[in-house]
């Protein structure tokens, strides 16, 4: 696990611009460093910095690394599982390698296939080559957007690309502006949706594409798309064999290392089927010292115990927890407002004292239905069958009443899936977005997403809900946080549920055997109790319960949170005196407004750390500033 960084055309003092940008990813890879530094024109010249986690081949696999006559160059960020297969099949076609990486087989294979590589490709990556003789730059990105990867274009010319857009603003001729589109989005889904950022001509490039910069020209490509063909005639045993099968075998190939890998592990099916490979290693767990229902660590700590792995915990409490809010913010680079990412934060610290590389669950509910809104299209199939003009019609009577049991079923009834399902994080309507936001014309959430819509039609709705939550929620949340909390702490997290060959099992099943009798991952709850105790794998699915509204409405955080409403940042963007109400009804019990609060305040967190004076040394965000 690495991050790099880089950039064409002169500047003044090349060797200390780079050494700064890579500098601040040193905690992306604090065991080695690297640079490249070609061509002495602007047409001509790329400078690249590097900084290494050593996972595999830890005495040589330093990069740059390039292909025997050196008219490539190489880095990378990830993991290759298949990197041996694919060396056997190089080494047969006459290449020479120099290490015995990981990475080598990238710079090789490219040489040989070219962009047909990807493909081949089996693993989590972002890399970019450089091509001395055309004078090319080739990125791409992994199928899932495990790995991030961010790139821009100056009006002078310089193109500059990196692991993380912090390293961008270490180069002199770059100017950060904020990006305030991005923030109406952002309102709609509490993360960033790419591939803009919150940074003003800062793009992602997003999952599962390749981009070509030559003679200042940008071109993407998509080389992969996660598409769901199922396999009606396929029976739930076939179905459970073939996950409980290709899972085997994708953690074994992601247990691949030359140091020692552990896991996390929560209370869910996902981690837990994860920590059932790990007899007799080491396994992570936190909790919040908030009651039960937030300490989930003594349900770890039985299955722990049932597989037999060496079991670390940390219990948060309320003052860590918000100590912690700037220095998440800062490593995230954008803004996200997932109360479970600093969680990810802590876990991921408490596992850097021990290992270098972890697997994780991410990706399992996504491409095995594993979210109870999936099962909506089956709750509400019935009431749908009435007319819509009916469906509508009691939907307007019942939204001006006060809240009673079943008014949401009949409202949510009265709508299409494109209308009412915008992914698992829908946190403001355009309405409500209308009355908070200044000078920013608030969109309809639904529009945001009608693209990958369209792109679905004729497909069965949890189907689509899932491909839908794959392309925004997973790569703008679940990923996102995954990648930089481990990275924050040097931790190599991988995802084995974030497979190809996973995924082509996952895209055959039947949507009756992922969602089945009002359980979710229903095929995956079976081939998980080969392996864990039946009360473990029939778990319901939780998240990571974080006691936010508990803490919002304590008068200690209730005014930290007031004070940031009322600040000029948040006058800057916002009509105060809204969020103030908003705030204060859920301080006096009248409404749960603690996701939406928080959504505001993790905004106005991350816009104090990096706008307008943005600081560079994460040590000096480790309290709130607002």
């Amino acid at each position: 696990m690495c991050g790099f960084c880089g950039f064409t055309g002169m500047v003044s003092g090349r060797d200390e611009v780079i050494q700064a940008m890579a500098d601040l990813i040193t905690h992306r890879g604090p065991d080695s460093y690297g640079y490249y530094i070609s061509g002495d024109h602007a047409d001509n010249s790329i400078t690249m910095g590097f900084r290494r986690l050593s996972i595999i081949d830890l005495e040589g696999g330093s990069q740059p690394i390039y292909n025997e006559d050196k008219t490539l160059v190489l880095m990378f960020n990830g993991e290759i599982y298949n990197y041996r297969i694919l060396r056997e099949e190089l080494l047969e076609k006459g290449h020479v390698f120099a290490t015995k990486t990981d990475s080598e087989v990238v710079v090789h294979g490219f040489e040989e296939w070219g962009e047909a590589l990807l493909p081949k490709l089996r693993g989590m990556f972002a890399f970019v080559i450089w091509n001395t003789e055309d004078r090319s730059i080739f990125i791409a990105r992994d199928f899932f957007g495990i790995k991030p990867m961010h790139y821009t274009r100056l009006q002078n010319g310089t193109f500059l690309f990196a692991s993380e857009i912090k390293c961008l603003t270490a180069h002199p001729h770059f100017n950060a502006e904020f990006n305030e589109q991005s923030l109406d989005k952002y309102l709609s889904f509490q993360y960033s949706v790419a591939h803009e950022t919150f940074f003003k001509d800062v793009f992602c490039l997003p999952p599962a594409h390749f981009l070509v910069y030559k003679d200042g020209e940008i071109s993407e490509h998509r080389y992969w798309d996660p598409v769901f063909n199922p396999d009606e005639s396929m029976s739930l045993e076939d179905a459970v064999e073939q996950i409980d099968r290709v899972f085997t075998d994708s953690v074994e190939a992601h247990r691949i290392s030359d140091v020692e890998v552990g896991c996390f592990l929560s209370s869910g099916v996902d981690s837990s089927y994860v920590a059932s490979y790990f007899a007799g290693q080491k396994a992570f767990t936190v909790g919040f010292d908030n009651g039960t229902h937030y300490n989930e660590s003594s349900y770890a700590a039985s299955l722990a115990k049932h597989v037999g792995i060496e079991h670390y915990t940390h219990i948060i409490s309320s003052e860590e927890y918000w100590n912690a809010l700037s220095k998440v913010q800062y490593h995230l680079d954008q803004p996200l407002a997932d109360p479970s990412c600093i969680a990810l934060y802590f876990v991921s610290r408490l596992a850097s004292e021990h290992v270098k590389v972890v697997l994780s669950g991410e990706g399992a509910d996504e491409l095995f239905g594993g979210y109870r809104i999936y099962h909506e299209p089956y709750s509400l199939a019935g009431y749908q069958r009435l007319p819509r003009w009916l469906r509508k019609a009691l939907a307007a009577m019942v939204s001006v009443l006060p809240r009673f049991k079943g008014r949401s079923f009949i409202i949510r009834g009265s709508k299409t899936l494109e209308e009412r399902f915008i992914g698992n994080a829908y946190m403001f309507s355009r309405r409500e977005k209308a009355r908070l936001l200044k000078n920013i014309q608030a969109k309809d959430p639904a529009e945001q997403v009608s693209e990958i819509y369209e792109s679905t039609k004729g497909q069965d709705d949890v189907t689509r809900m899932q491909y839908l939550d794959i392309n925004r929620w997973m790569v703008g949340d679940i990923l996102l946080k995954a990648d930089r909390m481990s990275m924050a702490h040097s931790l190599e997290l991988r995802v084995p549920f974030l497979d190809k060959e996973v995924f082509s099992v996952a895209s055959r099943i039947p949507v009756k055997h992922r969602i089945a009798g009002g359980t979710t991952k229903f095929a995956l709850r079976l081939a998980a109790k080969r392996h864990i105790p039946e009360d473990s794998a029939d778990k319901p699915k939780l998240g990571f319960p974080v006691p936010i509204r508990v803490w919002l409405r304590q008068q200690e955080y209730y005014n930290r949170v007031k004070a940031a409403f009322l600040s000029p940042a948040a006058e800057k963007f916002f009509y105060t005196k809204e969020l103030v109400r908003f705030l204060d009804a859920h301080y006096r019990g009248k409404k749960d407004n603690s996701r939406k609060i928080w959504t505001i305040y993790m905004f106005l967190i991350w816009y104090d750390v990096y706008f307008p004076n943005y600081k560079r040394d994460p040590d000096s965000v480790t309290k709130t500033n607002v």
